[in-house]
């Protein structure tokens, strides 16, 4: 038996990434699934990835934009109308938005960035903490990054919303953990995905390979992460074995970020 066994997790983003590599792996240990996230597509190719690997695997997906508060609430609803309970969130939809300095940042930019990144975890956790603390358990992962815990140039909307994410988990976690809710963040690096890699092509074009290598050569282990490897984490964060981690953020990067 896995120990995610007869659990039921909610992702959000769950339609690549990081949201697919959690689930995934979560599936793979025994959890039933609800998958939200705004790219249709994503979130079949997802449900027929995990389907066919995992044949007996119960998955749901649900098409919303988690900017929209009621679309959150519509998606919370979703899941619980269909299994009775949420007993992980994977808080983890995302965009990085364009990169340039704060002074020439577009403000419509800066607004849709923070709406994703920072609405749509509070919203999301507004309305599963409500359901956990009824049901006197839970486990919360949020996303943040590590344009959460310090300055990375260019990016003035992820950086804020980040860092917000950061602050919500840590205040969220104080709150509820009386009521045997966990919540954390994780705070992934340079990790390969296609969010990073539009990164690398916005800095380099069609030299975007080559500009990874370069940005890699400083982070201590020399490479991106993996999905997956940001998977098995969330995975075990969303456990049974992770209930007394709570108020954390995990940075995951290799080491990158305490690189003096």
């Amino acid at each position: 038996m896995g120990r995610m066994e007869k659990k039921v997790v909610l992702i959000t983003g769950g339609g690549s990434g990081l949201g697919y590599a959690a689930a995934i792996q979560v599936a793979r240990e025994g959890a039933k699934l609800s998958l939200v996230d705004l790219d249709a597509e994503g979130l079949e190719n997802s449900k027929q990835q995990i389907e066919s690997e995992i044949p007996n695997a119960d998955i749901i997906t649900i098409e919303a934009d988690v900017s929209d508060e009621e679309a959150t609430k519509n998606y919370v609803n979703k899941t619980m109308e269909h299994f009775g309970r949420i007993d992980g969130f994977f808080n983890n939809a995302g965009v990085e938005g364009k990169q340039n300095l704060t002074e020439d940042y577009g403000s419509d930019e800066f607004r849709k960035v923070v709406g994703i990144n920072l609405d749509g975890v509070f919203y999301g956790m507004k309305y599963v903490l409500e359901v956990m603390k009824k049901q006197g358990s839970g486990s919360i992962v949020n996303t943040a990054s590590v344009g959460g815990i310090r300055g990375v140039g260019n990016q003035s909307g992820y950086a804020a919303s980040k860092h917000g994410v950061v602050g919500l988990t840590r205040n969220s976690a104080v709150e509820y953990g009386e009521y045997n809710i966990s919540i954390k963040a994780i705070a992934p690096g340079a990790i390969m995905t296609s969010m990073v890699e539009g990164s690398l092509k916005q800095m380099a074009g069609d030299d975007w390979e080559k500009a990874g290598e370069e940005f890699v050569k400083d982070n201590p282990m020399k490479r991106f992460g993996k999905p997956e490897e940001v998977g098995n984490l969330v995975s075990f964060l969303l456990s049974d074995e992770a209930t007394f981690i709570n108020g954390a953020v995990i940075p995951i990067d290799g080491g990158q970020s305490y690189k003096y």
